[in-house]
């Protein structure tokens, strides 16, 4: 059993990373202390070097990684020493091994196995003729046979004796080191996937077309084509198969294993044939699959979050009396209002649009609504009927501003039949709880979209076919640090949002709201404290992240940790001003000196945030809201044709292209090779989620309801 030290694995990381050997150390330190990576991030710069949310990750998946590692070394260690088969030689090498393939091909000629044929030749007592004809030397391997013929073990004929000697010998070419690693380069270098469709299967599988004849190298394929052709060989349409174009692995196995063209050779050269066949082939081909796949999974889920940060983050209208619709024709549209904190104050339904179309009714109602609620702005789903209402609301002449706005509601079914739906309006059904979420979402996407899986929101490419914890907790850490990087107002956050603060979960969450509905609202970050079960290490990781507006304290409602509060009250009395009055004054801040005010604890980098934040308090660093409309001429495919030049909203980005809401309900594709005069590698260059952009129609397949876009040479 071998015992790593955290200093061991700080040095692992530290040279996989090049990374600084202290900070790595602190970090993975301060990580089993229960520190969070926001926590690290934003407030222990001094102990982690400065690193970011994503270089912090980065070091605790490889920590968990070599602790994974470490546990599979010690497991074959146990193993070997218990089969008695552990030899000093092999337990250095199973000691120096940094690889998990190093260690698995150290120790597969050991494992125990399924029965094979190698295993019952051995049974058969062939083992000695095999080691035999392995060396090469000159001899008769057929005379050698007929003294391993016995009928009471099932070998009756030479031939049965050499055949089974021979699967002796394939298996230790199977299992032998160095074959493996000169294998694995072989295909590393020249390995081809070749895919066709499954005879009989082409029209079933016509998706996959585009598939039916590809050959290239492994390694280069794109990330999109690989999982795309994995999934139709799934379904059944394709057939995969992944050689070696140029190099012949039996060529490179016989450098290795032949050492004379004589009888014996003869039957080693036979052995090798088989072996790679049936046995090394298969393995290292599965071996390829893998790597390419774990490739290709990293770059959906690079994409994938990249798009979820950018919708996460996208401008929130913000506080405002809304009225939201969620849109349909035959069973009409849900109207719901709400307070500026996102309460339901009242709901109702409308029916605007054939078959009913009782367009005066509904123009009465809303302009109702909209003075007796005193509503500020209009959010309207762009699902079905969407346009359409979009159209009828600005049609209506209101006697005061309002602004209307299309809302992106994909994933806002999913949350009005969750439990947290249910539990928030038992009262109400799925289509008053979906207009609830339209709304919100347009208030505070952030807070709106942290209730929904974040694989149900629909951005992304083949999430489902990618490895799922691996999705997940990505797209959680990066739920985690948006949350963190906003913060989260104390006294109004659903206990869904307060679970993603640094330190909490969804158990103190729900212990959050439990107390503010008892005793009101907080008053000062402190009174956490008094919270069940709230620590002081959940204070510790999660006060800096938690606002309170119009609080005593001005702190309160900033980024400044209450650990150091004491620092900001030396700075306001070494100006003689108070603290609010050190918050709202920047020619009062001008004259600190930073470098008076750094501790054994708060460094130069912490100082520079707290006066950065006392600048701005609180301050939201999402982008303001910009108000976007789509060409009212334009409502269907139907009324599309070539050369149009169309604002549109980015609602998905792939590693091939952008998706472009364009208001016809579907969105167009703008290729790779379409945003810009230049090659392009990754379209967030040029691209982010909810960003408006002007388009121009290619193409348009009415049918196939299929729009090709460029953002190319629009005047």
């Amino acid at each position: 059993m071998i015992e790593r030290s955290k200093e061991w694995f700080a040095g692992q990381i530290s040279k996989i990373m090049n990374l600084p050997l202290g900070p790595v150390f602190n970090t993975i330190n301060l990580m089993d202390g229960g520190a969070t990576i926001p926590f690290l991030a934003r407030y222990r710069k001094e102990k982690t070097g400065g690193m970011d949310e994503v270089v912090l990750a980065a070091v605790r998946d490889n920590y968990e990684s070599l602790q994974e590692l470490e546990k599979r070394r010690n497991f074959i260690l146990g193993s070997m020493a218990e089969l008695e088969v552990l030899t000093p030689e092999l337990e250095k090498e199973i000691v120096a091994a940094t690889t998990l393939t190093e260690l698995e091909d150290i120790y597969l000629p050991f494992k125990p196995k399924r029965r094979t044929r190698a295993t019952i030749a051995r049974e058969h007592g062939l083992e000695p003729l095999a080691t035999l004809i392995m060396k090469q030397l000159p001899m008769d391997p057929e005379a050698k046979a007929e003294e391993f013929i016995n009928s009471d073990l099932s070998v009756n004929t030479v031939e049965e004796a050499l055949a089974g000697a021979r699967d002796i010998i394939a298996e230790w070419v199977s299992e032998d080191k160095t074959a493996r690693e000169r294998m694995r380069s072989v295909f590393t270098r020249e390995a081809v996937i070749s895919s066709r469709p499954v005879k009989g299967k082409e029209l079933e599988g016509i998706l996959y077309q585009n598939y039916y004849d590809v050959h290239e190298n492994l390694l280069k394929a794109p990330s999109h084509r690989i999982l795309a052709m994995f999934r139709g060989e799934e379904e059944g349409f394709l057939r995969l198969s992944i050689d070696p174009e140029e190099t012949t692995p039996i060529e490179t196995l016989k450098r290795i294993f032949i050492k004379s063209t004589n009888a014996a050779g003869q039957q080693v050269m036979q052995a090798i044939n088989d072996s790679y066949k049936r046995l090394l082939k298969p393995s290292i081909e599965n071996e390829m699959r893998q790597i390419v796949k774990e490739k290709a999974d990293l770059e959906a889920i690079r994409v994938f979050t990249i798009n979820l940060r950018q919708l996460l983050l996208a401008p929130p209208l913000g506080q405002k009396m809304v009225l939201a619709l969620d849109p349909g024709f035959r069973t009409g549209c849900k109207v719901v209002c709400l307070d500026r904190q996102g309460n339901l104050l009242h709901n109702e339904t409308i029916y605007p649009h054939p078959p009913q179309s009782e367009v005066g009714a509904a123009v009465s109602k809303i302009k109702n609504l909209v003075q007796s609620y005193g509503i500020e702005a209009i959010a309207i789903g762009n699902g079905t009927a969407g346009r359409e209402t979009e159209n009828f609301i600005r049609k209506i002449p209101f006697d005061r501003p309002v602004i209307s706005i299309m809302v992106n509601e994909s994933g806002a079914s999913v949350y009005s039949a969750s439990s947290a739906a249910r539990e928030e309006f038992p009262e109400y059904d799925v289509t008053v709880r979906g207009a609830v979420s339209i709304g919100r979402r347009l208030m505070d996407p952030l807070a709106e979209l942290v209730k929904i899986d974040p694989k149900s929101i629909g951005v992304g490419q083949y999430q489902h076919d990618v490895n799922q914890p691996a999705l997940t907790r990505s797209l959680e850490d990066t739920v985690v640090n948006c949350v963190n990087q906003v913060g989260v107002e104390l006294n109004t956050a659903s206990k869904q949002l307060l679970s993603y603060v640094s330190g909490l979960g969804p158990g103190l969450a729900e212990k959050i709201v439990e107390y503010r509905k008892k005793n009101g609202a907080f008053r000062s970050r402190g009174e956490l404290l008094n919270v069940s079960r709230f620590g002081d290490k959940a204070f510790e990781q999660a006060a800096g992240f938690l606002r309170i507006r119009d609080a005593e304290n001005p702190l309160d409602s900033s980024a400044v940790h209450p650990e150091s509060y004491h620092i900001v009250n030396k700075m306001a009395q070494s100006l003689n001003c108070s603290v609010k009055e050190l918050v709202g004054n920047k020619e009062i801040r001008t004259k600190i000196k930073p470098q008076q005010f750094i501790t054994d604890k708060a460094g130069l980098p912490t100082i520079i945030d707290i006066l950065d934040e006392l600048s701005k308090p609180g301050r939201d660093p999402r982008e303001k809201f910009d108000l976007f409309e789509f060409d009212k001429n334009i409502n269907t495919v139907e009324d599309l044709h070539p050369g149009m030049v169309l604002n549109g909203i980015v609602t998905n980005i792939t590693a091939f292209g952008a998706f472009v809401d364009i208001g016809v309900h579907q969105d167009g594709l703008v290729h790779v090779s379409q945003m810009a005069n230049r090659y392009i590698k990754d379209p967030n260059e040029i691209v982010k989620l909810t960003q408006h952009v002007k388009v121009k129609v290619i193409e348009v397949d009415v049918q196939r309801k299929r729009i090709s876009l460029t953002m190319k040479d629009i005047t």
